[in-house]
């Protein structure tokens, strides 16, 4: 069975993988018009999608999806045939720091938009999850599966496992017709330059240092955001009530591989490594199977880890302004 959608409550579409999110369903679709509720934090930049401002079929509103009041009057007025939750505070290092925000918003956010939800009896829910709540792999063990046990080792990832627990709960308690996915390491266009990838592009093309956490042999399984977000469509429309979905690359890779390639594709010397104290409980191996949202979405990737890194380093060096703007925090201006 597959759900038509014509209106679409995205949040937290500011940020990196929703951004691309809205932009490949506008793209695709022409019959969709997409509301994007998002509360602006550091990660939310709206210079990743102020070139649809005239867009009508896109609009914008300012908010907390923690904001009871908020989402329930945006959900009364919206009349919307799916709500796909971006949302989230999403940096482990800062959850180290203090994980109180990611309580915030990756728990409390996700109750409240799962309540309103479910009182505009809104036909379609989709959690958009992370590989990071199954924990870490050894190297030889086999990928993660759906119903691998959640262990997650970071307040993010256990912030983002509660989250899924809630949206199962809805699903067993009030029949929510509710649909989780969960991902490998994204990378692309309009990524906050906090992240591996980014960070490593940008400050590489800046001669500044590359802090690899210890010995970089960290093993991360990477996707392309374009695939990750054609992965997410699929499920909206064609996932089944109640289940899990993971979407990977099939491209596990060291982080010293991964740093090495950015400095090739930049032209840059590896001495700009820099090997730094490793970050606490870091997870030393994340890789995904994704075979279920093969064999019952339909789903497959596109982009392979050397196309879709090469094409990455390409957007960064041709949009410096953007990456000006959020290196001086310029870009908080145009959140009003």
């Amino acid at each position: 069975m597959e759900f038509s959608i014509k209106r679409i409550l995205v949040t937290g579409g500011c940020g990196f993988i929703g951004a691309n999110f809205i932009r490949l369903e506008l793209e695709v679709d022409p019959d969709i018009s997409i509301t994007n509720l998002d509360g602006l934090t550091y990660a939310g930049n709206p210079d990743n999608l102020a070139d649809l401002s005239a867009n009508p079929r896109y609009r914008f509103v300012h908010g907390d999806i923690a904001n009871r009041a908020t989402v329930l009057k945006l959900m009364a007025d919206g009349g919307y045939d799916a709500i796909v939750n971006f949302a989230a505070e999403s940096h482990v290092d800062r959850s180290i720091s203090d994980a109180t925000p990611f309580l915030r918003t990756n728990i409390l956010g996700t109750q409240c938009l799962l309540d309103a939800a479910r009182e505009a009896k809104t036909p379609r829910y989709v959690q958009v999850s992370t590989d990071e709540v199954y924990g870490t792999l050894k190297p030889a063990e086999p990928a993660f599966t759906e119903s691998t046990p959640l262990a997650p080792n970071s307040p993010y990832a256990a912030s983002k496992a509660g989250a899924d627990f809630l949206v199962r709960a809805a699903y067993h308690t009030h029949g929510m017709n509710a649909v989780i996915t969960r991902c490998s390491n994204n990378y692309g266009p309009y990524q906050f330059p906090e992240k591996l990838i980014p960070l490593f592009i940008t400050n590489a093309l800046a001669d500044i240092p590359l802090p690899v956490y210890g010995d970089g042999m960290q093993v991360r399984d990477w996707i392309h955001v374009r695939d990750h977000c054609r992965g997410i469509a699929a499920a909206l429309r064609r996932g089944r009530a109640g289940e899990v979905y993971n979407f990977g690359g099939r491209s596990e890779r060291y982080n010293m591989d991964v740093t090495k390639a950015v400095l090739r594709l930049t032209g840059k010397p590896a001495t700009l490594i820099r090997h730094v104290t490793d970050r606490p409980g870091h997870d030393r191996r994340y890789a995904v199977d994704c075979a279920k949202a093969e064999s019952e979405l339909g789903w497959a990737q596109t982009v392979t880890f050397e196309q879709g890194l090469a094409e990455t380093v390409d957007w960064y060096k041709t949009h410096s302004t953007w990456i000006e703007r959020v290196r001086s925090g310029a870009y908080r201006e145009s959140a009003g």
